[in-house]
């Protein structure tokens, strides 16, 4: 069978059709650009056809109708006269040759051109088009239109199909559309034409199976013998055969000037939706029509696309090389290809859109399968690790890839009758033994949970077999180490929950909703198999591993995901005697946090009033705390009187107040009264300083939810005054005792007081009266003046350090750091929402705002949302707030430097950098911050000019570089409001001498700031301002910001196009307007060539000399000489703008909209080497 090959390249631009049967020949211009240049080495050397000479020109004018024009009249020319028809059944209106040299005559051609130049203009107005405009209406519309195609070449394949007329005009036409530069013209013309080609496809196939049954049929005929044969049965199969091939190479034919017209040009076209189309329909031809298409001239193409910077192509890219390595009779012939891009489909796994990262994977799967030994051990080490990614879709699938590379071989189940037989004990075992194998010896992560989770899809069967992993723990030679033991524990506490809450562990995202009813199902089938599997076994795998911290807590654990109606139900009592039998050893031998929480834990969900067996848990629960108890008292008189303990009798205090704590947290420990002893033994620690800090630490714990335990009995009752009272009196002695403890010597009992004391204030705070409370008023506590600043005392000695330098992140110093920082970030959560609940007064926000840009890698959140909050609250104090805190940074650095030279230092510049962030919290609602703006102006021109200088001395005032400061926040303000601050800032200064040969800077640097442009501009010849990045105006953002990738694309009519991203190796050039080359040339700066040009009012208002005159008489003569700092200011605004891009959305949404108006024109084709 031919294939599609020629003599040439397929990636040569334009090429004639194959010379048809009847001595006809038709000839289609494959293509209106310019040669396409293609890159050497792997790609196919330039070849430039006939007829390019006449292709589309270079200007922006020229069109695709001219070069349509041109090729109706050249294949006019060229075409030979017919004797007989194509077709056997000619429709009527086809065109038909005379015997004679005579036709009927065409139709005219000026309707489609004058209909296509209309169509131009409308597109020019709106930027809207029919595959692109959103809705459902308009989706429908794309499927009915693809349809269409293929109907139309379903109904023509057995008539108009080969008539010449149709299929050559429609071919041209679609050809010439898909090189306009009009977007709409050139979308929607290739989308018609690759479905028309795949059309085609299906068409010689048809044709190609038709050939084969024909062939098959003439040879069983003749192979017949001399009195069977049939002669006329011959001729017949002859001249059909003859017809098909006839109809092959004129479907050839055609599917060769849609390649080499569309495809090859369009497959690099600028606008990825484009490219998208060109791939998926190559990709669908090579599965369909392997024979032809599967080769590697045409596999390239997809290879080279897998470069592609949009996520949409790389993943048309990725599903059609799926469908292709799907198969093993096609893996064969795609050796060579392989070999050539593995690497780069390697590589794709860590593709930053994580929908291309799943596709890879899973293409990898395939190759895996399909195709064996191409994928290297270092390959698939690289795929390894992304079983621990956050995206749960990308860790299953190379879950997936790991299960069918490693565990697959070696634990296949065979088949029988078509059904899965049972795994053996052993296959069971030796796939555990290779999943630790593989978590162990990778050192990959520290948690087993994101593991099972990414192999749950694929192997859920096997760890879902709770039987084999029982058994591999509790097995007395069971050869496992340590490390495995705990990693064995681990995989079972995992499993059990993905099988019991369906929902994958925390961190890792998924973008499912719930369960489906079948889901659910399976979920409740799995919690009664394995609570059932587990309640007897539980007790004696605690027994086993009770000595080791590390595995009994997560053994307790699994408590957390019984059915635990099953212990009533299935007469399963004894085994719970055995567990409250273990859980009380387990409490006793260990004082881990960790474990005496998940005991405590364990112990509150058996202790639930609707069981049946509530009375025997309710009095195993009271002979655990009364032996606690006990021994606390005890030991709590030795303590008190005698003078030293040594550390064996200090150990065990503290392990029993740990315990009691732990308890004391998930249950009501009121009855057995241990506020009195643990606050005996707090008075002692803070009078005499006796008690050492280990027993202090859950001593306060107790006390604390002492407190809170209380507080729930009186608020679901009707509590008497004389309670509240007694409760508020215990509240503030602890109040007090945590203030005492704020300044003890040990670092963690400063930290937990704090902790304890912020959480207490906000309990107690006016808030707890809201929701028909008022029973409760006599609690509200407001702290006084002295906690208040011992608060913020002790914020600013924990929180607001510098920490060291943090490494890599896998030592155990940094660590340790991580911590610390997540310690300090706690503590200031807790002293901010004292500030937004009222607890303490507002203005102490001004200690936490001060740090915002200092510390804004390690608190930027917390602190913005503080803000945020704060100008919720009170818009108005929020304003002075910020105030307040550039007014206390300035005069400590006053303090400590002295009035000289100080804004010149670079404590000064981060002051400025505060303030241009407090600037920014504003955001773009000017009207609504007006006033807010103006009184933060005035109060700060008050304070710059407050102190006056000394006496007899000409310097200047001490606080007058605030003015610097203050100018930080003058883009904020209107026009009107900046004329009458310079009035209100020149009645100011007239009450301060001041030399008039000799301006002051932060006057000048201030004045400068309120003129009506902020930078100064150069005149040019064009009026062109210098590009500024100061924000001005809400509207002025446009002018502003940088090209963005998006608008890089379009064309911009009013400047010099920047070279997009993706160019064309072909681009069709534009002359430039008028002026622009004399602007580039007689401009000494080269951004103001790419900078976005204002209207025309502003330019020739900018650009006057009365303009400049002006603002150098406003701003004083000492101006030019003080512009470079301000300059250095500006610029640095961008940066602070992208990390608040959040608060710029309306502004955003201005720009948006206009960038889709202006990508009407766009260069159609990308250079090979930008992907």
């Amino acid at each position: 069978m031919p294939t599609l090959r020629s003599s040439s390249s397929p990636s040569s631009v334009s090429s004639p059709l194959r010379r048809a049967p009847g001595g006809r020949q038709r000839v289609l211009s494959a293509s209106s650009s310019s040669s396409v240049s293609m890159p050497c080495g792997d790609r196919d050397s330039d070849q430039t056809a006939e007829g390019d000479s006449d292709s589309l020109s270079a200007d922006e004018g020229s069109d695709f109708e001219d070069s349509l024009r041109h090729s109706v009249k050249k294949r006019a020319a060229k075409r030979p006269l017919r004797t007989t028809p194509v077709a056997k059944h000619p429709k009527k209106g086809s065109r038909m040759v005379r015997g004679h040299g005579q036709k009927d005559s065409e139709p005219p051609t000026s309707d489609l051109f004058d209909a296509v130049k209309a169509a131009k203009s409308d597109m020019q107005d709106s930027g809207e088009y029919p595959l692109t405009a959103p809705g459902p209406s308009w989706k429908k519309f794309q499927g009915s239109f693809c349809e269409f195609v293929k109907t139309l070449v379903y109904q023509c394949q057995y008539s108009l199909l080969y008539d010449g007329f149709p299929m050559d005009n429609l071919i041209s036409l679609l050809t010439g559309l898909s090189d306009s530069q009009v977007r709409a013209f050139r979308h929607t013309s290739t989308l018609a034409a690759m479905k028309l080609m795949t059309s085609l496809v299906s068409v010689a196939l048809q044709l190609s199976l038709h050939k084969d049954n024909n062939q098959r049929q003439y040879e069983a005929e003749r192979n017949k013998g001399p009195g069977h044969r049939a002669p006329e049965r011959l001729e017949s199969l002859l001249e059909k055969r003859k017809e098909l091939q006839e109809h092959q190479e004129e479907i050839e034919g055609m599917m060769n000037a849609l390649f080499r017209g569309v495809f090859v040009h369009r497959y690099r076209d600028i606008l990825p939706e484009i490219r998208a189309i060109c791939i998926e329909e190559i990709g669908s031809w090579m599965q369909s029509y392997s024979t032809s298409f599967l080769t590697d001239s045409y596999l390239k193409y997809i290879g080279w696309t897998l470069h592609d910077k949009h996520r949409e192509v790389r993943l048309k890219c990725l599903k059609a090389l799926k469908g292709l390595y799907g198969s093993r009779d096609l893996t064969a012939r795609l050796e060579l290809f392989t070999s050539r891009f593995k690497d780069r489909m390697v590589s794709m796994v860590m593709d930053r859109e994580y929908d291309v990262a799943v596709e890879a994977v899973k293409l990898l799967i395939l190759i895996l399968k399909n195709m064996e030994g191409v994928l290297t051990d270092a390959d698939c080490e690289g795929i390894y690790p992304v079983v621990y990614a956050s995206n749960r879709a990308l860790a299953s699938a190379a879950g997936e890839f790991l299960y069918w590379k490693l565990f697959y071989p070696e634990c296949e189940t065979k088949m029988v009758s078509g059904r899965e037989r049972r795994r053996s004990p052993r296959a069971q075992r030796t796939f555990f033994h290779l999943l630790l194998s593989f978590f162990v010896e990778s050192e990959l992560h520290n948690h087993a949970a994101y593991l099972v989770d990414s192999l749950w899809d694929c192997a859920g069967s096997q760890l879902k077999d709770w039987e084999s992993l029982t058994s591999l723990l509790l097995e007395k030679d069971q050869n496992l180490d340590d490390v495995q033991e705990s990693t064995l524990i681990e995989i079972l506490v995992s499993s059990v929950r993905q099988a019991s809450e369906g929902h994958p562990p925390v961190g890792r995202i998924t973008g499912r909703k719930g369960l489906t009813p079948k889901e659910r199902k399976i979920q409740a089938d799995d919690k009664v198999k394995l609570t059932e599997h587990l309640i007897p076994l539980l007790p004696q795998l605690l027994a086993k591993f009770s000595a080791d911290a590390e595995k009994v807590a997560p053994l307790l654990q699994l408590l957390n995901y019984f059915d635990l109606n099953i212990y009533c139900t299935r007469r399963l009592e004894k085994h719970l005697e055995l567990f409250l039998q273990q859980l009380q050893e387990v409490v006793v031998k260990h004082a881990e946090h960790t474990v005496l929480e998940a005991g405590a834990h364990a112990l509150y969900l058996l202790c639930n009033p609707e069981f049946t067996f509530f009375g025997r848990v309710d009095f195993a629960r009271s002979q655990l705390v009364d032996l606690l108890s006990d021994r606390f008292q005890q030991e709590l008189e030795e303590l008190l009187q005698s003078s030293f303990l040594d550390e064996d009798e200090v150990y065990s205090l503290a392990a029993t107040l740990k315990r009691l704590s732990a308890f004391y947290n998930a249950h009501d420990l009121t009855r057995w009264e241990l506020y009195e002893p643990c606050f005996r033994l707090l008075r002692k620690a803070v009078d005499t300083g006796e008690v050492p800090h280990q027993v202090m630490l859950p001593a306060l714990t107790l006390v604390y939810f002492s407190i809170l335990w209380t507080l729930t009995h009186l608020s679901g009752s009707g509590a008497s005054q004389k309670q509240l009272l007694s409760l508020k009196d215990r509240m503030v002695a602890f109040c007090e005792l945590c203030q005492s403890c704020l300044s003890d010597v040990a670092s963690e009992i400063q930290e937990q007081a704090f902790v304890l004391l912020s959480d207490l204030l906000l309990i107690f705070s006016p808030q707890m009266i809201v929701g028909g409370r008022d029973f409760l008023r006599p609690l509200v506590f407001f702290p006084e003046a002295t906690l208040q600043s011992e608060l913020a005392s002790f914020l600013m000695d924990h929180v607001f350090i510098q920490p060291g330098e943090l490494g890599s992140g896998h030592s155990q110093e940094d660590h340790l750091q991580i911590e610390q920082l997540h310690q300090r970030r706690r503590l200031l959560a807790g002293f901010c929402k004292l500030l937004l609940y009222g607890v303490l007064e507002m203005d102490a926000a001004s200690d936490v705002f001060k740090h915002y840009n200092k510390f804004y890698g390690d608190y930027g959140d917390i602190i913005k949302e503080t803000l945020t909050r704060a100008r919720q609250i009170d818009r108005s104090h929020c304003s002075r707030i910020l105030l307040l805190s550039l007014k206390q940074l300035y005069t400590e650095l006053l303090q400590e430097q002295g009035p000289q030279g100080l804004n010149e230092l670079p404590a000064f510049s981060e002051m400025r950098d505060l303030a241009r962030r407090f600037a920014l919290s504003f955001g773009p609602q000017q009207l609504q911050n007006r006033d807010l703006v103006v009184t933060l102006h005035k109060e700060g021109i008050k304070f710059s000019l407050s102190e006056s200088p000394p006496t007899g001395s000409s310097g200047q005032p001490p606080n007058l570089a605030f003015l610097e400061l203050l100018a930080e926040f003058s883009p904020r303000l209107f026009h009107q409001d900046k004329q009458l601050l310079l009035s209100y800032l020149e009645k100011c200064l007239q009450r301060v001498s001041q030399a008039p040969d000799c301006p002051w800077g932060p006057v000048t640097t201030y004045c400068h700031s309120l003129s009506p442009v902020e930078n100064t501009v150069e005149a040019n010849p064009q009026g062109y301002p210098r590009s500024k990045k100061r924000r001005t105006e809400g509207p002025s953002r446009q002018q502003r910001e940088d090209i963005s990738s998006s608008q890089e694309e379009s064309l911009q009519l009013n400047s010099i196009p920047p070279t997009p991203t993706l160019t064309s190796t072909a681009i069709k050039r534009r002359q430039p307007l008028g002026g622009l080359e004399e602007m580039e040339e007689g401009s000494p700066e080269p951004e103001l060539v790419q900078s976005q040009p204002l209207s025309g009012n502003q330019r020739s208002r900018l650009s006057s000399p009365q303009h400049f005159r002006t603002l150098l008489n406003r701003s004083g003569p000492g101006l030019g000489n003080r512009l470079t700092r301000l300059s250095l200011m500006e610029e640095d605004e961008e940066e602070i703008q992208s990390e608040l891009s959040e608060e710029w959305q309306d502004t955003d949404k201005h720009s948006s909209s206009s960038e889709h108006r202006l990508d009407l024109l766009d260069s159609t084709e990308m250079n090979l080497e930008d992907l």
